[in-house]
């Protein structure tokens, strides 16, 4: 017997087997993720032709009058059905649970995320360009230019008869690529299945069963009881007589084949009161294909992923960033979310590897999206309709009961979420743990550290024998390093110190050949502590200033650090610019005490209060500071500690602060030597892998396998 089942059967059949597969194999399942990304792009080919050769001739096929008469009743209910949308999509991400979260450095904090260019983005000056760009809203406005403006050329059937032609053949092509479908499901799902991790998948959770929530709560009370508020029909009879069209979608996924359902359901229910009954079938016949073409309610719902993957990633997303979200939200979802959503994720700066998450969910949140879409079709239309046609029955105190019912049914909605996804999900934080568990990366030298201040180093300043030699003579390099000194020195939680100048250290005392001496110095004093023969080089994230290089030799730079600012998590927003900073009623920022540091920042913010601190761990104790100014990259390290806050690197005039090693004064030789080794170091990649590791973080995750049923049950693999 041959068994044949539809594509959604086997869409899911592939989506368990891809979870399968990557349960099974775990990481080896990696390389299918190309596959993925094939997929992805193939669905991306053929829309934005498509809508574009769809809307012409839609649009194009209207007379005058049509066209009036939807853009005046239709248009005003679009934007009121888009702002409902819009306002549960805004209003969902506070059902996000608390998330204690932080991170190393990332470079991304010094990229200025350029403003759209709306004249760009939305004029198609050259329609050509708006396709190769994918400037969606451009494409849209010119489709919609060229249809309004064929509605007046007579001879205009041969050329919709071509765009019908070429869309169908285009459509076409879609479904052809949506046939391969299961086989681009079963790669993404794999590759995530095999290498997400069970806290990603915990996170994963909170985006499709928010999504679920908000398409349910749309589609069975927001917009059926908005229909029944100000029309004649009852709620049952909405919701019954579509029952067919919304089940069909809901199981096929697919909104597109049951417009017809659509259709018939809005006829029968005019038919069932009797009223204007042959207007209202045309007028249905007209109004649900065009607005076909315009995102509904369950398409915007796709942006809701956006907030998510900013909470998901740590990103930030404020609420002056929501009108932007909104206006280029909508618009580049005339495209449909495979083309908005990358958009979206690069224009907030959100990570674009986050969509292959996106893709994996939607197998399982597209259902619920046709669901709502087909509900956002139905109400709309029968709305429009009735306003047309006169019928609309607007009873003001119904009206504000219903809207006090709803926002009192989506708040409860949201606690209520909230509150599962606090109780049932747990969000370990672990990145502390990660970080003082990390160990050097490197073969360390032996090595000793001094528990107090020892005694200086037998090498007077004046002598004629270079502290090269006295170190090659004694057999030992002495470095200075100082306390809270993350992450280039630290004690990890087994009790060694690490850190990047750490490793720098072992890696120096190896080039010498000899062994290591740790002794701990005061910042103030290092100076006369270096000078003095106490240790023969500070190696601990030291800056260079002006004050210091009357005080010390210094090595060349080894690493520039960019200034930033430790804020309360909340407050990122407030420290974002010069200007914002500037415009803060009588802050409080603690320095540290550098006059030279202390200067710079004085100089660019004459307005706010500086207070010198010895140590950053002052500030975490302090509660009456608004933020403390130090380098971006110790900064991250020190978020990991107290992960409540976060480094933030205003915008514009980045101020860079280079990184050397203090050597005693009046001794070249040592100088020129350590010079030439950190040259040797920057161009064998040394300085680059400790900075992966020690300042990005990349050797904070344990790197063991993902749990497999392949290496951790059968044991096939090591």
């Amino acid at each position: 017997m041959n068994f044949r089942f539809s594509l959604s059967t086997n869409i899911i059949i592939s989506l368990i087997a891809g979870v399968v597969c990557g349960i099974f194999f775990g990481e080896y399942c990696s390389g299918l993720r190309i596959f993925g990304d094939v997929f992805i792009q193939l669905l991306q080919m053929s829309i934005l032709p498509f809508i574009a050769v769809s809307l012409i001739a839609g649009m194009g096929r209207l007379s005058y009058g049509e066209a009036k008469m939807l853009a005046v009743k239709a248009g005003g209910f679009l934007f009121l059905f888009w702002g409902v949308a819009f306002a549960i999509i805004l209003l969902m991400p506070l059902s996000f649970p608390s998330l204690k979260s932080a991170s190393f450095f990332s470079s991304s904090v010094l990229d200025v995320r350029e403003p759209i260019d709306f004249l760009q983005l939305f004029i198609p000056s050259n329609p050509f360009r708006s396709l190769v760009n994918t400037f969606v809203p451009a494409v849209v406005l010119f489709s919609i230019a060229v249809g309004i403006a064929l509605i007046g050329v007579k001879e205009k059937q041969g050329l919709i008869t071509g765009l019908s032609a070429f869309s169908t053949a285009l459509s076409r092509l879609a479904n052809f690529i949506v046939y391969l479908t299961p086989i681009g499901v079963f790669a993404i799902a794999a590759s995530t299945a095999g290498t997400m991790t069970i806290e990603e998948f915990g996170r994963l959770q909170v985006y499709f069963f928010t999504f679920v929530v908000a398409a349910l709560l749309l589609t069975f009370w927001v917009l059926p009881m908005l229909l029944t508020t100000i029309t004649p029909f009852k709620y049952r009879d909405c919701v019954g007589l579509s029952k067919n069209a919304l089940l069909t979608g809901f199981t096929t996924g697919s909104l597109f084949i049951i417009i017809p359902l659509l259709i018939d359901s809005c006829k029968h229910l005019f038919e069932k009161y009797r009223l204007e009954q042959k207007k209202a079938g045309s007028l249905v016949e007209i109004i649900i294909p065009v607005s076909f073409n315009f995102p509904t309610a369950g398409k915007l719902l796709a942006l809701l992923f956006i907030p998510f993957a900013a909470w998901f990633s740590a990103s930030s997303f404020s609420v002056k960033e929501y009108p932007e979200f909104i206006f280029s939200g909508l618009s580049s979802m005339f495209a449909g979310a495979n083309i908005a959503l990358p958009f979206m994720l690069d224009s907030f700066n959100i990570p674009s590897d986050l969509f292959q998450l996106f893709i994996g969910a939607r197998v399982l949140t597209d259902r619920f999206k046709t669901l709502l879409s087909a509900m956002n079709l139905l109400v709309f239309t029968v709305v429009t309709i009735c306003a047309i046609s006169g019928l609309l029955t607007i009873r003001w105190r119904k009206l504000l009961r219903y809207a006090v019912l709803t926002i009192v049914i989506t708040l409860t909605t949201i606690m209520t979420t909230r509150a599962f996804f606090t109780k049932a999900l747990d969000f370990e934080y672990t990145r502390y743990k990660s970080f003082v568990e990390m160990k050097l990366l490197f073969d360390p030298v032996a090595a000793k550290v001094h528990k107090s201040l020892p005694q200086p180093l037998a090498h007077p300043r004046d002598s004629s024998i270079s502290r090269l030699e006295a170190i090659g003579n004694r057999g030992f390099l002495r470095v200075g390093y100082f306390k809270d000194s993350l992450p280039f020195a630290f004690t990890n939680s087994t009790g060694n110190l690490v850190g990047f100048d750490i490793e720098m250290a072992h890696l120096l005392a190896k080039a010498l050949d000899v062994s290591l001496e740790f002794v701990r110095i005061d910042r103030e004093k290092a100076a006369a502590l270096l000078n003095a023969g106490y240790c023969d080089i500070v190696m601990s994230g030291l800056g260079v200033s002006a004050d210091r290089l009357r005080e010390m030799a210094f090595s060349l730079p080894y690493m520039d650090t960019t200034v930033g600012f430790i804020v309360k998590d909340h407050r990122r927003d407030e420290f974002k610019t010069l200007q914002s900073i500037q415009s803060l009623e009588a802050p409080r920022i603690g320095v540290p005490n550098i006059p030279y540091f202390i200067a710079k920042v004085q100089g660019r913010l004459p307005n706010v209060t500086l207070l010198p601190l010895s140590s950053p761990r002052e500030f975490f104790k302090r509660q009456d500071l608004d933020a403390f100014v130090f380098t971006a990259e110790a900064g991250s390290a020190w978020t990991l500690v107290y992960p409540e806050y976060s480094v933030v690197v205003p915008h514009p005039d980045i101020i860079k602060i280079p990184l050397a090693y203090p050597i005693a004064q009046n001794d070249q030789r040592m100088i020129n030597f350590i010079n030439g080794w950190i040259d040797l170091k920057k161009k064998d990649k040394t300085i680059e892998k400790l900075f992966d590791h020690w300042i990005l973080g990349h050797g904070a995750d344990k790197k063991e396998p993902r749990w497999s049923i392949i290496r951790n049950v059968l044991h096939w693999v090591e």
